[in-house]
């Protein structure tokens, strides 16, 4: 089940994040995780499944640009390779179909799991190295958000 986020949801989504770090976030990042979770949340979604939280991700809308950025995609990683990132993506790639303001979808990611949303049909725009934290590069994506 993909539901919207619930401030219940917030210890939960923060114990993911440790999961998944050091392999796919720097220890750094949990602050920003934890500000977004608190100060800029606009949609997002946590999977469940038997009443446990497998998975997470946002949406963040900068309407004067007609774009929309998939944000801290997060997902338990003894679940991870079971398809549950992507009805996350999908979930979110459908919402904002909906959206007839949105032109594109963009996603800020790393070397880590780029190619995830190249499957998905998102193309690199550019790279920065160590963006994010040391050998944490920044891969930005985009999508054209077809109606």
């Amino acid at each position: 089940m993909i539901r919207k986020y619930s401030k219940k949801d917030h210890s939960i989504l923060i114990e993911l994040l440790r999961r998944n770090t050091p392999e796919y976030f720097d220890h750094s990042e949990e602050n920003d995780f934890k500000n977004y979770l608190n100060n800029e949340v606009e949609d997002y979604f946590v999977f469940e499944e038997n009443q446990q939280i497998l998975g997470c991700g946002g949406i963040n809308y900068f309407p004067k640009e007609k774009l929309a950025r998939i944000s801290w995609d997060i997902i338990d990683p003894n679940f991870q390779g079971k398809g549950i990132g992507k009805k996350l993506a999908e979930y979110r790639l459908n919402y904002l179909k909906r959206n007839f303001e949105i032109a594109t979808v963009v996603v800020r990611t790393s070397q880590l799991a780029y190619r995830f949303y190249e499957k998905l049909g998102f193309e690199l725009e550019f790279v920065i190295k160590d963006y994010w934290a040391e050998n944490f590069d920044l891969y930005q994506m985009k999508l054209k958000n077809k109606q």
